[in-house]
């Protein structure tokens, strides 16, 4: 495989963009000596809670933490079942294990790459416990009609918002729908703390236990034991994690959320001109945007399909890797990985449509940083690779 020419560097798939906001608001607090949770990650929590209007938000190390303490904050354990989707990432599927549940799988739309309502109405049953939907890519699900599957069957709803920070439904923000919204800022996300996650409790008390079990069950006032009103001390009142948020990665995010307004106007024109550059080759582009949504336009997924595009999409990954453009795959269906089929016998021609989507998906470069020449050229790449 040639490596890029020098005059063009190898384009990182999302490269995250980071001003001199978050460098001083890190140095500070590497100056201050508070570099664990302390009053940075309050910070951005009050400024999170203030830009979805809603919630009890309760900032954590990683979305799968996140995850992890809404189930059990929702009393979900061995015997239940949670349903989710194929298309996801693994931590979607450990999070509900590690509660002790078992997941069950409902396939996507094909469409928009979302879970199915009629396929998770027909895998309630009486072990289901919980809907655990993602919002795949920054598109909202169908989430109107998966609260009344919920409010059917009394079923707890946790959103997977790893994707979609901005999204929203008639001006609704996503991850208030259900009874926990739970987010991602790892370094490839919309909003980077670099490592990160944030629960959004639709209850003060449910924030409070996660909060508690987030610090290995310590009693509240642990979180601010070394503080300059003078040491606190603290009770274990439950067997805990050690799941809680730096300072350090707060002092990232605090000035990520300023500009995430900004950062999805570039990644909507992005967006816009891949749509119209890629229209007429022989690639599915992204369904547009459902009417009264936002779309957070975290991933722009093409599919490749080897009989119209004359390329497998394996070859296409080498091919543009070839030529200087990272890409991903999101996602490789959960049924298809080897440790998966052997606990729970899934098969790949269980879920269809998450099988095609998985075997065919490839995204692409989005970042906000991304100037238009940089676009161009992953546009002229994607040309040159196609017989």
């Amino acid at each position: 495989m040639d490596a890029p020419s020098p005059s063009q560097p190898f384009l990182v798939f999302g490269a995250p963009v980071l001003h001199e906001d978050e460098i001083r608001e890190v140095v500070d607090s590497l100056r201050s000596g508070w570099l664990g949770s302390g009053p940075k990650v309050a910070r951005f929590e009050q400024d999170f809670a203030a830009y979805k209007g809603a919630g009890h938000p309760v900032a954590v190390g990683s979305c799968t933490a996140a995850l992890h303490l809404s189930m059990l904050v929702a009393g979900i354990g061995p015997g239940d079942e949670v349903i989710t989707t194929p298309l996801t990432f693994c931590s979607t599927i450990n999070a509900i294990l590690h509660a002790g549940a078992t997941p069950v799988l409902a396939d996507v739309d094909p469409v928009t790459m979302n879970i199915d309502p009629d396929a998770v109405r027909a895998a309630v049953g009486p072990a289901t416990r919980a809907i655990l939907p993602v919002h795949f890519a920054g598109r909202p699900c169908a989430i109107d009609a998966l609260v009344d599957i919920a409010a059917e069957h009394d079923l707890r709803l946790i959103e997977d918002c790893a994707h979609a920070v901005e999204a929203r439904v008639g001006g609704r923000p996503i991850g208030t729908f259900g009874d926990f919204g739970c987010f991602s800022f790892y370094v490839t996300k919309n909003v980077t703390t670099g490592e990160g996650g944030m629960v959004l409790a639709r209850n003060e008390e449910d924030a409070a236990r996660i909060k508690r079990l987030a610090l290995h069950g310590l009693s509240a006032d642990a979180w601010n034991r070394f503080g300059d009103q003078g040491y606190k001390h603290y009770f274990v009142v439950e067997c805990g994690f050690k799941y809680n948020m730096m300072d350090i990665a707060a002092a990232l995010g605090i000035h990520q959320l300023k500009r995430v307004d900004a950062n999805l106007a570039r990644r909507q024109a992005i967006w816009t001109q891949y749509d119209e550059a890629l229209a007429d080759l022989p690639l599915q582009c992204p369904a547009p945007a459902a009417e009264g949504t936002v779309h957070s336009r975290h991933l722009y997924t093409i599919l490749v399909d080897e009989e119209r595009a004359g390329i497998s999409r394996d070859a296409f990954l080498e091919a543009m890797t070839v030529r200087g453009i990272g890409l991903g795959v999101h996602y490789l269906g959960v049924h298809e990985h080897p440790y998966y089929q052997e606990r729970f016998g899934w098969r790949p021609d269980d879920h269809p449509a998450s099988m095609a989507i998985g075997r065919r998906t490839v995204s692409l470069p989005l970042s906000p940083g991304l100037t238009d020449t940089d676009v161009a050229r992953v546009v002229d790449a994607i040309g040159a690779c196609l017989p």
